[in-house]
């Protein structure tokens, strides 16, 4: 098995529902930077994402609504 093993920045995990999201980013030391609860749209991910630039990665746990996020992460 394949592990991935290189190291970011920041790391956003998303518990994401149909409504709403739970987005919680870490540092690269584990300290936690951001925790808010949103409603799900693009303008609000794009809004924390912005923040913390491009070296982040995102991890989503989710219902089915999770392919907007997929498409987000793509482009």
């Amino acid at each position: 098995m394949r592990f991935y093993k290189n190291q970011h920045q920041f790391y956003i995990g998303i518990d994401l529902h149909a409504r709403t999201m739970y987005i919680c980013v870490i540092n690269n030391i584990g300290e936690t930077v951001f925790h808010k609860n949103m409603e799900c749209s693009r303008d609000n991910l794009e809004l924390v994402t912005n923040t913390f630039g491009k070296d982040i990665v995102v991890g989503v746990e989710c219902i089915f609504t999770w392919y907007w996020v997929a498409d987000f992460c793509a482009e």
